[in-house]
């Protein structure tokens, strides 16, 4: 469980609109930090974007505010 809810990955068809996952009944696209700095991307994403930075040690998740307090005031 994530911030208590329960989460899972997306289908193919969610896939195919850019959500890799949801947490709660959030949907959430899960992206390495490069990503905010490869403006020439053309996907637009309308959803929450959790970033990870790779680290020797395992990964670093950055879950934006927004997104945290959020999942701290929906139910499951």
């Amino acid at each position: 469980m994530v911030f208590n809810k329960n989460y899972r990955l997306s289908s193919s068809e969610e896939e195919s609109k850019g959500i890799d996952g949801y947490i709660g009944n959030i949907p959430i696209s899960i992206k390495p930090t490069s990503y905010k700095q490869e403006n020439f991307l053309p996907e637009s994403i309308n959803i929450h974007i959790v970033y990870y930075e790779k680290q020797k040690d395992g990964l670093k998740i950055f879950i934006p505010e927004n997104l945290e307090e959020l999942l701290r005031n929906v139910s499951n």
